[in-house]
Parts: structure tokens; C-alpha cells; sequence
């Protein structure tokens, strides 16, 4: 389930069950209903897709403290190589190398497919030639949800900005 805030702004993916919770106790109310149907022992409901919290929910904004998975990494850069565009065999690089001072930092780190990797090696962008398509940067919080969900359903997409 997508959970959107009073705002109708994304802020997380939860299970069913919490969704339900939270639609029980009045705390959210839903938007979008899928095709299934959920039965208790005394009532049947339409499954709910997305929910929206029905008062608003301060969500901290430190993204640079959000952790830096691959997954993140790459749902960010689109599941791409940022060298030759490749879809297959990624792996995370760091832009300046950490050898040469670069930081584990999300302005530092894009999705490499193995061999780009390899042949950027230690280098640094300008003396291998190989200049990411995009230049990193932290992402957004849809990045979060995408990796929370990595099959976005289309009751969903209204509510997402998905490059």
C-alpha cells in the first residue's frame, strides 16, 4: 500500500494489514481500490491501494543521512549504467575514487556496469574519459518507495513524479 500524507505527498509503502489498521482507527482514508477484496468475519471491503493520512505527519527531511544501499543507488540512476547505458551487470562506483579522497557520499556514487567499472578503474572521470550521463545526486524520497516496491502498480503513478 502507498501511504501519502494529509498533503497527498508520498511517504512511505506499508502491508496491508497496516493499512487496514490504520483505516480502522480513522487515521487515514483510502483513494485508490485494487480489484481484490478483503473479508472478515463480519464484512467484505475493497482491498486499498493507496491511503491518505487524514491529519499530517511531519517526515524528517535529512536525506543525507538516508542510507546508501546498491538497490537506492541504482533505482536512482534508473537501473542504468551512467558510463554506456547498460542494464545488466551493475555495480556501484565512485565517481572520484575513493583512493584519490572521494567520498561515500550520494554526489559521489552511480550505477556501473562491471566492465565500465573495470576499465574506469582507479581513475578519475577526466583521465578515463568516462563521464557519468547524469551527474549524481541525492535522490528524492520516491527513490525510497521505489525500492520499498520495485514494481510500481498504476494506481500509484498519479501519486509518484517517476523519472
Amino acid at each position: 500500500m502507498l501511504v501519502l500524507n494529509a498533503t497527498y505527498e508520498p511517504i512511505n509503502v506499508c502491508t496491508v494489514r497496516r493499512a487496514v489498521v490504520l483505516l480502522m482507527k480513522e487515521k487515514a482514508e483510502v483513494l485508490e481500490h485494487g480489484d481484490r477484496v478483503l473479508h472478515s468475519g463480519t464484512s467484505t471491503v475493497a482491498r486499498p491501494v493507496v491511503i491518505r493520512l487524514v491529519s499530517y505527519v511531519r517526515v524528517p527531511r535529512d536525506t543525507h543521512r538516508r542510507k546508501i544501499t546498491r538497490r537506492a543507488v541504482f533505482a536512482r540512476d534508473d537501473w542504468t549504467c551512467q558510463y554506456c547505458g547498460s542494464r545488466g551487470n551493475l555495480t556501484v562506483d565512485h565517481v572520484i575514487p575513493r583512493s584519490k579522497g572521494g567520498p561515500s557520499t550520494w554526489d559521489n556514487i552511480v550505477a556501473s556496469c562491471a566492465p565500465c567499472n573495470r576499465r574506469k578503474g582507479d581513475a578519475l572521470p577526466n583521465q578515463a574519459g568516462m563521464i557519468p550521463r547524469h551527474a549524481p545526486r541525492v535522490p528524492g524520497p520516491n527513490v525510497f518507495i521505489q525500492v520499498a516496491s520495485p514494481t510500481i502498480p498504476s494506481a500509484w503513478q498519479q501519486y509518484l513524479e517517476i523519472r
